[in-house]
């Protein structure tokens, strides 16, 4: 019996690890998955989604609410999508303006 249950719980933690692993690699969250990925509470992320400060999908086919996991992420760290396409396109310019073997 004791055995049983130390398999018992030797299982349920690889459950929780594989989970784990699997919503990492998830692309597109609900309302639920952000709320577990954010730490956000879910009536806080209803709240942001109110005045629209928070970055959602669009799809006029979908009435629930979805989130791709890159724009959280940049939103997370306080990024927004213009910010990053023009750093993008400056680090670009840079490197055709190089003269090869040039080093910064």
């Amino acid at each position: 019996m004791e055995n049983e249950t130390i398999l018992s719980k030797e299982v349920l933690v690889e459950l929780r690890q594989i989970k784990s692993l699997l919503f990492q690699n998830k692309a597109v969250f609900n309302v639920e998955d952000l709320a577990q990925y954010t730490g956000l509470s879910k009536s806080k992320i209803y709240k942001l989604l109110s005045k629209n400060q928070i970055p959602t999908g669009n799809n006029a086919n979908i009435r629930q609410k979805f989130f791709y996991k890159k724009d959280i992420d940049e939103w997370l760290m306080g990024f927004s999508r213009e910010e990053l396409e023009a750093e993008e396109a400056f680090n670009h310019s840079l490197s055709r303006n190089r003269k090869p073997g040039q080093c910064f």
